[in-house]
């Protein structure tokens, strides 16, 4: 928070020419926040990882910060100084911030082992499932934006449910794989050194893969459609530990999208959105005023803050189109350069790690799967964001998980970071006068808790 507070007074003093006396407040009320979740944590989850709260609070105070600076640069000059510290898009995102940290203080609090969430495996698949689709099956004036079609709309509430359906969607994969776990690892033929699976156990990654594909051509976004079947291949990977998954389901998707690709070449109608978004990736400076305008100006933004970036307060964030949600990277990425977002990338890929580490840690199947993917599914979502900005992938409608401005990815991001400390706690929790070694959580058997699925070893 000191560096939060810090990242404010150069912003003021670039922006105003001055340093007011409530510069300060923005951080002030982010760390009363955080210190109380803190100490929720030290209540509920002792043991839970100690790095997960520091990094997270670091990327949401930033965001936090670069909002306001985007109020201070759209407010007229003479009223810049006596904006609001709680006014705007910043202070909104600290109302967000408070209430998603109060949503993940809740579920520690309810969800007191991460095995019983088992239990509601299926019915969290269904609401998953049905979340990922209502934003397909509105019309575009109550869910397209930008040509994605990922909201709810209504009247001036807006709201993303597929941040949602992917915290859903994971525990109905983890659980669902870890009973069918040693069917999908059975191997039918040996090819180049891989083993592949039987034909008759593709049917689960084929239902996932059309989904995906259903999202990208109804929804408009490949960003999503990458979302939802990267999870679910990399934690079939981790079940079962067979490499020729991997590959199956990159051949799948990646063959699904040059379907789609060349459909919207030659058919238009629900392809054409698609196809057109990869024209624009393919060469932006074709129609730079534009379709192309959006990814130039991300791109021009980038190669204007270079290596060190022309300091917090002294890009023009303002010309790129909806910095404060899709394109927030490349806003915050002109003001403080290559080493600062790598730095981002960075803190990212700690949280990422120590998700895997508790993933690694946990003795249950369960927790295995599901830490390994919540800390893959957030990776995921930094790199489909990342790639798109920096036109390695198409433009995508996801945001920048803790930075951009909105509740529904804030919210589901802090429930994604609860579950993590939960199964982290488990994992680093000690046996009660057991010399050290690590104990199972409290409860019951490792493999068996309130109707979680109990591991059968075969012969």
């Amino acid at each position: 928070m000191v560096l939060v507070a810090a990242y404010g007074a150069m912003v003021e003093a670039k922006v105003l020419d001055t340093v007011t006396a409530d510069f300060w407040m923005p951080a002030a009320a982010l760390t009363a926040v955080f210190l109380g979740l803190h100490l929720v944590i030290r209540f509920l989850a002792p043991f839970a990882d100690p790095a997960l709260l520091p990094a997270v609070a670091l990327l949401n105070g930033l965001g936090v910060g670069f909002l306001r600076r985007l109020d201070l640069g759209n407010a007229a000059p003479a009223e810049r100084e006596e904006l609001a510290i709680f006014a705007g898009t910043g202070g909104r995102q600290l109302a967000w911030t408070l209430v998603s940290v109060i949503l993940a203080a809740g579920l520690l609090a309810l969800m007191r082992d991460h095995r019983s969430v088992s239990r509601y495996a299926y019915t969290l698949g269904l609401a998953g499932i049905v979340l990922v689709m209502i934003p397909a099956v509105l019309p575009s004036r109550f869910s397209e934006i930008n040509g994605a079609k990922l909201w709810i709309r209504i009247g001036g509430f807006s709201i993303q449910p597929g941040e949602f359906a992917k915290l859903a969607l994971l525990v109905f994969f983890a659980y669902y794989l870890v009973r069918k776990r040693e069917v999908l690892s059975l191997a039918s033929r040996r090819f180049l050194g891989i083993d592949f699976p039987r034909g008759r156990d593709l049917g689960p990654v084929v239902g996932v893969w059309l989904i995906s594909v259903l999202v990208l051509v109804f929804e408009k976004d490949l960003g999503t459609s990458l979302l939802y079947f990267g999870m679910f291949v990399v934690t079939l990977y981790i079940a079962t530990e067979r490499v020729s998954w991997l590959l199956i389901g990159l051949v799948l998707f990646f063959g699904g999208v040059y379907l789609a690709y060349v459909l919207g070449d030659l058919v238009g109608g629900p392809f054409a959105n698609f196809y057109l978004r990869a024209q624009i990736w393919l060469d932006p400076f074709a129609d730079p005023y534009n379709d192309g305008y959006q990814l130039v100006q991300g791109l021009l933004a980038l190669g204007t803050g270079g290596l060190f970036g022309a300091g917090p307060g002294g890009g023009q964030p303002g010309l790129l189109p909806e910095v404060q949600n899709d394109f927030i990277f490349a806003g915050i990425g002109e003001e403080i350069g290559l080493f600062g977002l790598s730095a981002l990338l960075v803190v990212y890929l700690l949280i990422v790690e120590r998700g895997l580490r508790a993933a690694l840690a946990v003795r249950d199947s369960f927790g295995k799967l599901l830490a390994g993917g919540l800390a893959f599914t957030l990776g995921l979502q930094v790199f489909v964001i990342v790639g798109g900005i920096s036109k390695l992938i198409p433009l995508t409608g996801q945001t920048t998980p803790f930075l951009s401005a909105g509740g529904s990815s804030l919210m589901a991001n802090w429930l994604l970071i609860a579950v993590l400390l939960r199964i982290s706690d488990g994992a680093r929790r000690p046996v009660a006068g057991g010399g050290g070694k690590a104990a199972r959580p409290s409860g019951g058997p490792p493999e068996q808790l309130h109707g979680a699925p109990t591991e059968v070893i075969r012969p």
